[in-house]
């Protein structure tokens, strides 16, 4: 690890709604009708950054790939203390599945950063869930990873960290350079002014990259290189069936514990019927 801790933050931007139309067509979202925020688990493992810089000083490039339009999340970020921001933008790389994506990121941040000691990534995206990208840019980056951190600690090239797995508490240890997602357990991410964030357009350029200027081939990129193919998009719809049960209160209560009992011991945790007796 060099002198100067050099930390990598890969955020995304992701729609300001809860819900977006799609496009039939291609299965993506249609993100341009809404405005864009940085993905919340995005924000703590920044957060995280941000701290272990003022920790042991160093500096913060944070990377995100996307629209024009993105740029204005690498803003923000450098409004809360980010050094550099990179925006990769081309047509060729819309429609990139997690794989593509994470290709895409490893060679930006190879290219950009290729000295760095830590990559920082949300542990997931509030716009697909899929926690891929994190684990595949350890893969591409040939660099140990681990998922779900919420604590971080420093120690000379010796990275300590804690995160709750199946509902045990892990400490593990790693050797840097490394690449860690983190959760949104802690590191809530610190407050930041509309002024703030103007005052980023006026003191600090973002770094715009596109296939050619990381000498990638367009069709190693976007959605004609990934080989996820989306089938169909739907909204899903709950199927109840009403079951109306009749008579006295005690004949309801014991056909209620005939025909649900095991799902009712199931939620509350115990055995109705070793309780009965």
């Amino acid at each position: 690890m060099s002198d100067i801790l050099k930390l990598v933050v890969c955020i995304k931007q992701v729609p300001a709604v809860s819900e977006l139309p799609w496009d039939a067509a291609t299965g993506t979202l249609k993100r341009d009708l809404a405005e864009g925020m940085i993905n919340p688990a995005c924000k703590h493992a920044l957060e995280a950054a941000l701290q272990l810089k003022e920790r042991h000083g160093g500096r913060i490039v944070v990377f995100t790939m996307g629209p024009p339009m993105a740029e204005e999340v690498l803003r923000e970020a450098m409004a809360m203390g980010a050094d550099q921001g990179v925006l990769l933008t081309d047509r060729a790389m819309a429609g990139a599945d997690t794989s593509v994506t994470s290709f895409t990121l490893a060679r930006a941040v190879a290219g950009v950063c290729p000295d760095f000691d830590l990559v920082m990534c949300g542990n997931r995206t509030i716009d697909s869930e899929t926690a891929q990208v994190g684990p595949q840019l350890a893969e591409e980056l040939k660099i140990p990873g681990a998922a779900n951190v919420h604590q971080l600690t420093l120690s000379g090239k010796i990275l300590r960290l804690e995160r709750l797995s199946d509902n045990f508490l892990e400490t593990l240890e790693m050797d840097l350079p490394g690449l860690v997602t983190i959760s949104t357990r802690e590191y809530f991410p610190r407050y930041v002014s509309m002024e703030g964030i103007q005052d980023t357009f006026d003191k600090g350029t973002i770094l715009s990259l596109g296939a050619k200027d990381l000498g990638l081939d367009i069709n190693l990129l976007g959605s004609k290189a990934s080989p996820t193919r989306i089938l169909d998009v739907y909204s899903p719809t709950a199927k109840k069936n009403n079951v109306v049960l009749k008579g006295s209160p005690k004949k309801i209560v014991e056909e209620l514990f005939t025909r649900f009992g095991d799902k009712i011991g199931g939620v509350i945790r115990k055995d109705i019927k070793k309780a009965d007796t």
